[in-house]
């Protein structure tokens, strides 16, 4: 099977989309297909190994001080590629700049469209200019625009299949999480993540990795770890980077602790694997995740879990068993309790270990990429057609679909933005 997928941000942008699409990509590889990537290109430079398989667009790099890129279009690039490839199915990762090419893509082509709906973008807005309400509800109106105009829609977590039906979603939705590398994790070295960083930790240490974004909560994180080892021994240590940093550090610095903050930079491969391997207990406050990814990589070294009750962290921590899930709104003094119970009781942290190894073992990525392949060939038979109609698909009603995949296009962005401004209104009014 031929797959194309298009996505706004892969690798080497550190975050869980573009590791997402990385995973899966090579995993259907794996099994026997062959999977082209259209993404935008980034300042870093990619391995060669990867980019043989990759159409990389020109994009625009640290897009409004970001860390993401914004592709600038170029519509012939894409389809001269497209027509080597001759995909059997398309799919998209956003709903929105190269969501846009595979839809036109999709809808020339007659293929089906499959889209995974990674992210909560409500909780992106801020880096866009116009931060608003009027703005969140649009981007909301736009994804569940996008996600009817779709074959079919992949949810990364029970939570989010739900949310996207609560939000309008008629087309059939399936829960597919991305899948963890359990060998990769388990086989991390704690003395070899120190000695390759040159730091000295403080026992018992606590984790965290990721991007430190604003919209991951990492003040609350910081604040409620500082107030923890302001009472007690310990190092907190931070895989990533980010505009938060600044924030955490400040955090620790008001409690008189910014020694045990290790902030060590982004990591990957077998850094990444041995950074978990050096953390005895994950923690984790967002609030924006539609997966537990991370939490998932940290389960696979055997680490239990602190994180507040929100989409992507309920489907993985289970309270009690393999860590602690916290009310949503839970104070930061609760949080920094819950770090301390775990540390005072060693048989829960040993029976949480295993039964996080077990939760782990669940998503293995062999397991979710063969989910993916089979919703694959299913939206494949749904949209196959006999021998004599395919050679009624004349050059006539090519051009047809066409015309209408820009016009839905159209709609579907004016369709999300009077939504957006009409229920503005209406809330104006009941405020008044």
């Amino acid at each position: 099977m031929n797959i194309c997928m298009f996505t706004n941000t892969y690798i080497p942008h550190v975050g869980g989309v573009a590791r997402s699409v990385d995973f899966l990509s090579k995993d259907l590889r794996r099994l026997g297909h062959s999977v082209l990537v259209i993404a935008p290109s980034f300042s870093e430079k990619p391995e060669e190994k990867d980019e043989e398989k990759t159409l990389r667009v020109p994009a625009i790099q640290n897009f409004n001080g970001s860390d993401f890129s914004l592709r600038i279009a170029v519509p012939f690039m894409i389809a001269k590629r497209i027509k080597a490839f001759q995909p059997n199915v398309i799919h998209s990762h956003h709903p929105y700049l190269l969501g846009d090419a595979a839809l036109r893509t999709a809808r020339r082509h007659a293929l089906p469209l499959v889209f995974t709906h990674h992210t909560l973008y409500e909780k992106y807005t801020h880096y866009v200019p116009i931060d608003s309400e009027g703005m969140k509800r649009f981007v909301i109106n736009l994804s569940r625009e996008y996600a009817n105009l779709c074959t079919h829609v992949v949810a990364p977590s029970r939570s989010i299949a739900q949310l996207l039906r609560d939000r309008g979603v008629t087309t059939p939705i399936k829960e597919i999480p991305t899948g963890v590398d359990l060998d990769f994790f388990k086989q991390g070295k704690k003395e070899r993540f120190l000695e390759a960083n040159d730091v000295t930790v403080e026992e018992p240490v606590i984790g965290h990795v990721g991007r430190l974004a604003p919209e991951k909560n990492l003040g609350y994180l910081a604040e409620a770890v500082a107030d923890y080892l302001s009472r007690n021994k310990g190092s907190f240590l931070v895989v990533g980077g980010g505009p938060s940093e600044r924030e955490m550090h400040q955090a620790f610095q008001l409690r008189g602790v910014e020694k045990k903050l290790l902030l060590v930079g982004k990591k990957s491969g077998q850094e990444l694997s041995d950074a978990f391997n050096t953390m005895e207990l994950f923690v984790f406050a967002s609030k924006t995740e539609t997966q537990g990814m991370v939490l998932l990589e940290a389960m696979a070294a055997g680490k239990p879990v602190i994180a507040l009750d929100a989409p992507g962290a309920r489907e993985v921590v289970k309270d009690g068993k393999n860590g602690r899930l916290l009310e949503e709104d839970a104070e930061k003094e609760t949080f920094s309790r819950a770090i301390e119970e775990f540390f005072t009781d060693p048989k829960t942290a040993v029976k949480w270990s295993q039964i996080s190894l077990n939760t782990a073992q669940r998503h293995s990525r062999e397991a979710m990429a063969k989910r993916m392949l089979r919703l694959y060939r299913s939206v494949l038979e749904e949209k196959s057609l006999p021998d004599t109609e395919l050679e009624k698909l004349v050059s006539l009603e090519k051009l047809m679909r066409a015309l209408k995949v820009e016009w839905d296009l159209v709609t579907q962005k004016a369709s999300a933005s009077i939504k957006s401004f009409t229920e503005s209104d209406t809330l104006n009014r009941k405020a008044e």
